[in-house]
């Protein structure tokens, strides 16, 4: 029955003695229980061994005297007694779980005397001593005292022991470190030590409570976070698990030097197994589709600092449904959802008027709210049916008034809405599985209200036929298409740039400045009092997360709902269908062989080869048909190689520079090739002969691209060129006429483009690195492109490419690095290292494909920042790479001279 919540808050259970609790000890009515002692900081708690009884709880500040009753000598009642005897006299005492039932603690006022009895007699003294020493702590006015007095005795018994080494689980383990700390858990810390070895991480417990040792096997581990644990960079976490709620363990160090070297030690156990996961990285997972909602906040709010071992911190959930009087959950109409772009306290417009005037005529510091969004007491508003003694804990001994309990659904969000200091968001819970915090199973005394009804169970919304139904709803809210595509507002106003600032101004978002990380620097504060009221007033009111995102937060892409699907074309009559069938089921037949190759990417195999060139190949484009391979090179030549009778039929020099790329435009009749010369050569395939010329640029031009009768060419004088382009008659031997539609204009040398499947968008990367996206949607002769946004990566850019879904860039350069970039908010949300540059690629937003410097073939899985597969190919670097529409074949050419052809082996 003892547990540490029947602790005060920042309390330490010391040790435990097998005792007899002797009442009207001599008298007729003596009574003696057998039980436990337990010597605490602040108090001695007695746990009879009998259930009925009740816990003893005598705070220390109420004790009159502590000795040992059959001393002689009154002024010394440190002496060793014989009879193991110790008295207490006290002013009041707590009964605690009389008859086992959990309820409000009981209080006995009035001198008394308890006597305990230890079994070992000769431990008396020490106890004795042990007790006056926390006694005097006790007594001492200030709380900063109290704090500092308790630590140093405390420090004291950790420095007399240590780890004991027989509960290795192996005798070969070899020790790597050992140190003092705290285990976490809800509202309560247990000091011990803590070991690092080459196998396990354990906590010894000082007190041996509530087992002599816990152990986490590394090999286990696939999860660790350092934590700010009390305003303080000391907290290290631990997960077993992937995407559990909650740890393994929770630990707090004495200083940042300790933790650090434990989170070193046990990280480079896991590197070699586990991708270290960024916000970024769990961000693209759930802009593809890969986490669910639910998935993606809980890593965040773990990248947040926050934890379910530290109520201050506890992860926050949004509030999703607004509709709570409908007999029906309408997930169709945004009206059944919560404006996810404002915080909750300006939900109503009335409220946030009077708040928002209060905060224009505040002195500094200036704050909107006066209560947080998330607090120990809020978590525990909600957990109270499933956590009682937790409640228990944090209001020393009591429930809160049955009125202001969480009696129902709808009854909290009016409150929420209305309510002139309540700002409350939810809890993980609400979206989980297991709904019995909303059900007073435990049968609680929760207390009466004031129309006389008790308080039982929670009061559900009409559309919720009991509470797992209510958590399912609330699961598919959470995972809604509306929700979806608004998620990304309410984390920019939580985690993101709408936190702090400005911005946060702006999104009247704006808490009490002591809530914020850095808020307040505990070591600047010398007055130990202060520091400790200061936290205790941080550690209730709550904190705001950690920020982890500083510019606007993607949307989630969400997949497009075809017209036509196949699961509900029976109930669609062909007349109504947009498309036929025969046109869909095409469609759904290339998707599919899409996906099917992209999973089997690794089973690529090497068809055939042929060195076609004598210097490195820098552009492949080829026919529809598929027989004909045009290439570019470095040895200044454009050459035609067929397929079929597997030899170069045609070989065409332009000039004697380098030709930099190569495309083929739609109808198969003409190639156009950019040149190290400034100019881009129209080659006729049908006469096989130069058709015409474009002098478009003062320096080479590095990359060309071709859309619905527009041509993009990209150029070392610092420029990208849009041109609107008629093809000429060959029959009549007329020219291409070229418009100039738009200029786009760069700092140094343009070495790629790339253009979205929608041709709205075009990307330029620079050789310093510069990344430049741009709206060419409204080119016309005379618009200015708008430049959506610059990103700077520092190093020479070698390829980028859209994704299909036009929401993602992938980039490679000289940095030896894959980055994914945001187009909606030019946001870098992953980055992937590699051992040495890739030159060209392929993606399918979730694999890559690429090929190397060293002339390798490499399958990438970017969610998990790792290689799957090397395939050999060239023996240079891999300069350029063409894949087909069905991604099923594909063709390198090198640095080797030679061009090679790849097919999947299903």
């Amino acid at each position: 029955r003892f547990s540490l919540l029947l602790l005060n808050l920042e309390e330490y259970y010391f040790e435990q003695h097998t005792a007899n609790h002797i009442i009207n000890k001599d008298c007729k009515d003596e009574r003696k229980f057998r039980g436990s002692l337990k010597i605490c900081s602040k108090s001695i708690i007695f746990e009879p061994d009998d259930n009925i009884q009740p816990i003893i709880k005598i705070a220390l500040r109420d004790c009159i005297s502590i000795k040992a009753p059959e001393d002689n000598e009154a002024n010394y009642p440190l002496t060793r007694n014989t009879s193991g005897g110790i008295s207490v006299v006290c002013s009041q005492v707590f009964l605690i779980k009389e008859r086992n039932v959990i309820a409000p603690y009981k209080t006995v006022r009035g001198r008394a005397e308890h006597l305990f009895q230890l079994d070992v007699a000769g431990k008396v003294g020490d106890v004795v001593q042990t007790l006056h020493q926390l006694y005097r702590a006790s007594c001492l006015d200030k709380m900063g005292d109290q704090a500092a007095m308790i630590t140093a005795i405390l420090q004291s018994r950790l420095a007399r022991t240590s780890f004991d080494k027989n509960r290795f689980q192996s005798i070969s383990e070899t020790l790597h470190m050992e140190c003092k700390a705290e285990m976490v858990t809800p509202l309560v810390t247990n000091p011990g030590h803590v070991c690092v070895t080459d196998a396990n991480l354990y906590f010894q417990p000082l007190n041996g409570y509530p087992k002599p040792v816990v152990q986490i096997t590394l090999q286990n581990v696939r999860r660790i976070y350092k934590r700010r644990h009390g305003l303080m960079p000391l907290g290290l976490e631990v997960f077993c698990t992937e995407n559990d709620l909650c740890s393994d363990i929770y630990l707090k160090f004495y200083n940042y030097q300790d933790r650090d070297e434990v989170y070193f030690l046990i990280a480079t156990y896991i590197e070699n197994h586990i991708a270290e996961h960024t916000a970024e990285s769990y961000m693209l997972q759930w802009q593809r589709g890969h986490l669910s909602n639910y998935q993606y906040l809980l890593h965040l709010n773990n990248l947040a600092d926050r934890s379910c071992n530290d109520l201050s911190q506890y992860p926050v959930f949004p509030w999703i449904i607004a509709d709570y009087s409908s007999s029906v959950l309408d997930l169709t109409k945004p009206e059944t959802f919560r404006d996810l772009s404002k915080p909750i306290g300006a939900l109503n417009k009335e409220r946030l008027d009077r708040l928002v005037t209060r905060y224009q005529e505040m002195p500094e510091p200036k704050f909107m709210y006066g209560s947080h969004y998330s607090s120990p007491g809020y978590v525990l508003f909600y957990l109270v049916r499933v956590a009682p003694e937790y409640m228990l804990c944090l209001q020393n001994g009591k429930f809160d008034h049955a009125d202001r309990m969480f009696n129902s659904i709808a009854e909290t969000w009016k409150n929420c809405l209305d309510g002139a200091t309540d700002f409350k968001e939810l809890i993980p819970e609400f979206y989980e599985n297991d709904s019995s915090f909303l059900v007073n199973s435990l049968k609680l005394d929760l207390g009466k209200r004031q129309g006389g009804k008790m308080v039982e169970d929670v009061e559900l919304p009409p559309w919720a036929s009991g509470p797992d139904d209510f958590l399912q709803k609330s699961q598919e809210a959470l995972e809604s298409q509306y929700v979806s595509e608004h998620l990304h507002e309410w984390i920019d106003i939580i985690f993101g740039y709408k936190q702090k600032g400005s911005e946060a101004v702006a999104a009247q978002n704006v808490f009490h400045p002591l809530t914020y990380e850095g808020g307040v620097d505990l070591n600047s504060i010398m007055d130990p009092n202060e520091k400790v009221a200061l936290l205790t007033q941080i550690l209730e009111f709550g904190q705001t997360p950690k920020q982890l995102f500083t510019t606007p937060h993607p949307q989630r892409i969400i997949p497009k709902l075809k017209s036509l699907s196949r699961t509900s074309s029976h109930s669609i009559s062909i007349a109504e269908s947009p498309v036929s069938p025969n046109e869909e089921s095409f469609e759904d037949l290339t998707e599919e062989s899409i996906t099917l190759a992209w999973s089997n990417i690794a089973k690529l195999k090497l068809d055939k080869q042929y060195k076609i060139h004598k210097e490195a190949i820098t552009g492949i484009a080829v026919t529809c048909n598929g027989s004909s391979v045009f290439t570019t090179s470095q040895d200044s030549t454009l050459k035609m190689f067929s397929r079929e009778s597997k030899s170069i039929q045609r070989s065409v020099s332009f000039s004697n520079m380098a030709l930099s790329s190569c495309l083929i435009l739609p109808g198969d009749t003409t190639v156009i090739s950019s040149s190290w010369d400034n100019h881009i050569y129209f080659y006729s395939i049908a006469f096989g002969r130069q058709q015409d010329v474009l002098m478009g640029h003062d320096d080479a031009v590095s990359k060309i691209c071709w859309r619905d009768g527009r041509l993009y060419s990209a150029s070392w004088d610092s420029t990208v060129k849009v041109w609107h382009c008629v093809p000429g008659e060959t029959l009549s031997n007329k020219k291409h006429h070229f418009e100039l539609l738009a200029e786009l204009e760069h700092d140094v040398s343009v070495n790629t483009i790339d253009l979205n499947a929608a041709n709205t968008i075009l990307a330029s990367g620079t050789k310093e690195g510069t990344i430049s996206v741009w709206d060419v949607s409204t080119a016309t002769v005379t618009e200015c492109l708008n430049l959506l946004f610059l990103l700077l990566l520092l190093f020479l850019l070698f390829a980028f490419f859209f994704c299909t879904d036009s929401r993602h860039l992938l980039s490679t350069g000289e940095d030896c690095c894959f980055k994914v970039i945001d187009v909606q908010t030019g946001m870098l949300i992953s980055s992937v290292t590699t051992e040495e540059p890739q030159r060209c690629f392929r993606w399918d937003g979730n694999t890559i494909l690429s090929g190397s410097q060293s002339g390798e073939l490499l399958i990438w899985d970017l969610l998990g920042g790792k290689v799957t597969e090397r395939i050999k190919g060239h023996t240079g670097a891999v300069m350029s790479m063409w894949m087909n529409e069905q991604c099923n074949n594909v063709i390198t050419g090198g640095e080797d001279k030679q061009i090679m052809f790849w097919k999947l082996q299903y």
